[in-house]
């Protein structure tokens, strides 16, 4: 008996070492030909305007090295003799690393194609880019549960008793992670109900800003002043917002006082002054303008217009040009604005 004659683990070592061999020729020839096939195919998809190619170059620059190796050692493997239980735990193993890389494979589709119909929707439809990226977890989480059971169901475990188990286990869970799991129905419930989505500028309480990220626990805001407000989901639901991008118009109400010694045919005149003031602006409509009430030491004109356009600094401009335009008629009319005064009452002495 030669020095290769000798058995070990019921093969042979000649038997070893061709199974050694063939496994690494099988593994050299699935990496070199994965990498010449991606270095092909990515020159061709540079010339293409389509992106499933660019799709097909990253799922196969994907194929992760255990899989490779894996096939490679199956290879290998099937040429020794061996008990057929070990056979069968090898075969098990080699389907664990196909649904792995399927994972793998499954995460990178759904990226690109979330990825792509966020980028092409989101100029156009906010709101649909938001509903898409609570699609993308959802996806991501259905296919990692698939891949979970396959795998168990693999290696013979009773997939109907565990989710049966995971079902009386998953009430005790939830019970003990009701903020947690609140959060996340919260963010649910704002992907597809979409109160608000990514670019509003929204008002909540005291607060307000534009919507930068909508999470699975937390909603960040960025602010006027620059920082960045967090809020939780199931608390941002609870409050009252307000939501500014939906706005088509802001209505506008703004009240000025003017003296008692102002004489009648003026106080008659002022609310078509302000009228003619407002009509003189671009992107306004203007409503009505009373004289509304006495007050201690104002003659009060209450005064209401539409601002055609929901952009704040567009009204704050428009605004100001109207008490520029008011304040220049009312000196050329010699109308006096109100301020407050106090009467102060001198009591005199007898003598």
């Amino acid at each position: 008996m030669t020095f290769l004659d000798r058995t070990f683990l019921g093969s042979s070592l000649s038997t070893w070492l061709v199974a050694l061999a063939v496994s690494a020729g099988v593994l050299a020839l699935l990496w070199f030909g994965r990498r010449m096939m991606v270095w092909r195919l990515r020159r061709l998809a540079e010339r293409t305007v389509t992106q499933i190619d660019d799709l097909i170059v990253e799922l196969l620059a994907d194929m992760k090295w255990f899989f490779l190796a894996g096939v490679a050692l199956y290879a290998g493997a099937s040429l020794m003799t061996m008990a057929p239980a070990t056979h069968q735990l090898l075969g098990r193993l080699l389907i664990l690393l196909l649904l792995i890389q399927g994972g793998v494979w499954g995460n990178r589709v759904i990226s690109f194609w979330i990825g792509r119909t966020m980028k092409r929707r989101m100029e156009e439809d906010a709101a649909s880019a938001t509903t898409l990226a609570g699609l993308r977890f959802i996806s991501k989480l259905l296919l990692y549960t698939v891949i979970l059971l396959l795998a168990l169901d693999n290696f013979g475990v009773n997939i109907t008793t565990l989710v049966t188990g995971l079902g009386i286990g998953g009430i005790a869970v939830a019970l003990a992670i009701q903020s947690v799991l609140g959060d996340l129905f919260a963010s649910l419930s704002i992907v597809l109900d979409k109160p608000f989505v990514i670019g509003d500028f929204i008002n909540v309480d005291e607060y307000m800003g534009t919507v930068e990220h909508i999470g699975l626990k937390t909603t960040r805001v960025r602010s006027l002043s620059g920082e960045q407000l967090v809020f939780s989901n199931s608390d941002l639901l609870k409050s009252r917002i307000r939501n500014y991008k939906h706005m088509q118009e802001r209505r506008v109400v703004f009240s000025i006082g003017v003296t008692y010694q102002t004489p009648y045919e003026k106080v008659v005149a002022i609310p078509s002054m302000i009228r003619k003031t407002i009509e003189a602006q671009g992107r306004v409509r203007f409503d009505r303008s009373h004289f509304k009430e006495y007050r201690d030491s104002a003659l009060v004109f209450e005064t209401v217009y539409y601002v055609l356009s929901p952009d704040y600094n567009v009204y704050m401009n428009i605004q100001q040009e109207i008490n520029l335009g008011l304040y220049m008629k009312f000196a050329a009319e010699g109308i006096e604005f109100a301020y407050p005064t106090r009467t102060v009452y001198v009591k005199q002495e007898k003598e």
